[in-house]
């Protein structure tokens, strides 16, 4: 069966791995791919978000499922878009329609939504420029540091963690009335900080089956000690060593069974990924936030841990018989660490010649920023290369990793020496 993945990053590269391990997979394509697809599958060099574009290569190239990446086609609407269509309409999408897409399309949407459903998370509200002086006065009933989150979507931009009071106020007034965060931030909720340790979990679900994959904890900032800007993520582990049986266990009974429940309750058929942020706070799990896909870099320690077909997983989700397929994963850890061009995630430069990757042995390689131009593979992203690595331990598996990226070489070359440092 031929397969389309939409997406370019780190994500996509280790999907196309895992799924080219099915024998059921006889061609995969990747839209727009990376030089990591390019070697293993066919990219097309198209926007995912260009769904005419979408359906003439899947016409074309006889694909018979679509995996969706990335979150933007999902809350765009891809899914419906093929169920709209007559040409489309048997072809399975791995995805949620844009109804369950605004689980991350939409902060205040997902917030309500756990309110309603009884998921655990923080207190909140939501505001608009013509409440903007309930806004400040909600802020004032809140203990810092204070969370303001752009409604829709921002590029993993629109979340500001502030300290001080009156810059809160000052943000929160930019965000609604003058748009800091373009439309996405016309609604901006408000919420009280979580404590804890941060985690992440994914469902894959068909609507009213669940399995749920390992757990994944991923480090955004740019510099060593959780310092500096925000990123894209620069590094994971699974499995979380803090996320035990008992906790995992607390997770699924007040958190997935609940989401899987409300999504029914609420005749939303989703058929796709569920990343659920949360943190653990004294062994309680509390939602930060849902996304409708799976993460990057986590899925770069996630899938790879994963023995079952997943090829299969997903016949499974198109046909609403998941809990018929056999699901396992393996004991050992996986670890990943991004390499990034210097200057990200600012400014930075593109077109650097990378070297060394085919003398990576003990680690995979998975491409997120790269082209590939007369055989030779460039930089084209901020976020480069996920380097991934087994072991039996977390220090064994980043030994690895770390001694791999020594082999390889772009110029500027920038990455974290400390992922996992938190959990040692």
């Amino acid at each position: 069966m031929n397969v389309l993945i939409l997406g370019a990053g780190g994500r996509e590269h280790a999907f196309s791995l895992k799924l080219l391990e099915s024998k059921k997979v006889k061609q995969l394509f990747v839209a727009p791919g990376n030089a990591g697809t390019h070697k293993i599958a066919t990219n097309i060099n198209i926007n995912p978000t260009d769904f005419e574009a979408v359906k003439k290569t899947v016409l074309e190239n006889d694909i018979k499922m679509v995996l969706v990446g990335p979150e933007a086609p999902l809350v765009e609407g891809v899914h419906d878009f093929f169920l709209a269509d007559n040409a489309l309409k048997n072809i399975p999408v791995i995805g949620p329609k844009k109804d369950g897409a605004l689980l991350e399309g939409s902060k205040d949407f997902s917030k309500k939504f756990m309110l309603k459903h009884g998921v655990p998370t923080a207190r909140y509200q939501s505001f608009t420029k013509e409440n903007l002086t309930a806004g400040f006065a909600f802020l004032e009933t809140l203990a810092p540091p204070f969370v303001l989150k752009a409604d829709g979507l921002a590029g993993g931009k629109g979340v500001l963690i502030l300290n001080s009071l009156e810059e809160a106020k000052l943000e929160l007034e930019e965000m609604v009335s003058n748009q800091k965060f373009g439309a996405a931030s016309s609604t901006v909720v408000v919420e009280e900080f979580l404590k804890g340790i941060e985690l992440s979990v994914f469902v894959l679900t068909d609507g009213k089956n669940y399995k749920i994959l390992p757990s994944a904890k991923d480090y955004k900032r740019i510099g060593e000690g959780d310092a500096g800007l925000n990123t894209g993520g620069m590094g994971a582990i699974s499995p979380v060593p803090f996320a035990d049986a008992a906790f995992l266990n607390k997770v699924e009974e007040l958190v997935v069974k609940p989401t899987i429940a409300g999504l029914q309750k609420d005749g939303i058929d989703y058929r796709g990924f569920i990343f659920i942020g949360l943190m653990n706070d004294n062994g309680n799990p509390s939602v930060v936030e849902y996304n409708v896909r799976m993460g990057d870099p986590e899925t770069e320690v996630v899938l790879p841990r994963i023995d079952s077909d997943l090829f299969d997983l997903f016949e499974g989700v198109a046909n609403q018989n998941l809990h018929e397929k056999s699901f396992s994963v393996t004991s050992k850890t996986a670890t990943t660490v991004m390499l990034v061009s210097g200057g990200y995630p600012e400014a930075y430069q593109k077109n650097k010649e990378i070297t060394g990757v085919e003398t990576v042995e003990e680690s995979i390689v998975f491409h997120a920023g790269t082209s590939i131009v007369d055989k030779k593979v460039f930089t084209s992203g901020g976020r480069v290369m996920a380097i991934t690595s087994f072991g039996d331990s977390m220090e064994e598996a980043l030994a690895k990793s770390y001694r791999s990226i020594d082999k390889i070489q772009f110029e500027n070359m920038n990455y974290r020496k400390d992922i996992g440092f938190d959990l040692l």
